[in-house]
């Protein structure tokens, strides 16, 4: 290790690399009898941080691309892209029909416009590619990005009486998975201020959930970590400011409460002691 900072120690890497499904907080510090649940908290962040390998390579071929909300239900909401508490995020994921699923991407997004989303498609797609969308407006300069487009209008499925969900079954089996993992593994305690490592963290997992080898996980996630800038603990928290602590009142003299009390009922402070009868 070149820094201890990344928390990429042999025993929480190994916890957090080789658990199928990932380890929470509470899990790794019970396991590891780590006597502060915030330092298992930041170990793990600290690992989560370091998943996003920089120059990795972008998706390819046919990829599906949508949105979602990841949250806590809400009292309201008209669905869709309707603004609320929760986060939106953009899926894309590699899907060859008749072949199952390849690699997927997701990133917290502020909005579902135009420019949000090409950006996005922009920076984990290849050009080239053939991206998958729903028939939403703001996918209409994906053609002159580079892209062979296929919008598939969701309104015209269910008039003809067609599943949605098979219009772009990859990212939506890739929300339904994501939502699920953070709801059991991680007790839904994933805030929006910390979701996209959580993301990172089930794309790293995702994305090789065909290896037989956990050593190898293991292996990888050490390598990313020696690779990585260190990160610190006021990296990640929402607030690294220390507290302020109240300032202490001075006293008459300067000395602790105790000795200014009055000294003739305090004999042995005395400086003239009476003489041992």
């Amino acid at each position: 290790m070149t820094d201890r900072s990344n928390a990429a120690q042999p025993p929480v890497c190994w916890e957090f690399a080789t658990a199928k499904d990932g380890v929470s907080a509470l899990s790794l510090q019970r396991t590891l009898e780590i006597g502060s649940y915030k330092t298992a908290w930041s170990m793990l962040h600290r690992l989560r941080r370091v998943l996003r390998r920089p120059g990795r390579e972008n998706l390819a071929g046919r990829v599906e691309v949508d949105e979602t909300y990841i949250g806590g239900h809400e009292e309201g909401l008209a669905g869709g892209r309707a603004r609320g508490k929760k986060s939106l995020v953009a899926v894309a994921v590699e899907s060859a029909e008749g072949k199952g699923f390849g690699r997927c991407r997701m990133q917290v997004i502020p909005d579902a416009s135009g420019a949000t989303l090409d950006a996005f498609v922009t920076d984990v797609v290849e050009p080239g590619a053939h991206v998958v969308t729903d028939g939403w407006g703001a996918y209409r300069g994906l053609g002159q990005l580079g892209y062979t487009h296929e919008p598939r209008n969701q309104s015209e499925a269910k008039r003809a009486g067609t599943d949605i969900s098979t219009l772009l079954p990859g990212v939506h089996r890739v929300a339904s998975l994501v939502k699920r993992w953070l709801a059991s593994t991680h007790q839904g305690s994933a805030g929006p201020e910390h979701l996209q490592e959580y993301l990172d963290e089930f794309a790293f997992r995702f994305n090789r959930r065909k290896s037989r080898s956990r050593g190898m996980l293991f292996y990888r996630v050490l390598q990313l970590a020696v690779g990585h800038d260190p990160v610190r603990y006021r990296d990640i928290v929402a607030d690294p400011q220390p507290k302020k602590m109240p300032p202490v009142p001075p006293t008459t003299r300067g000395h602790p409460p105790t000795l200014e009390r009055p000294d003739e009922h305090q004999p042995w402070r005395s400086r003239h002691p009476s003489p041992l009868r």
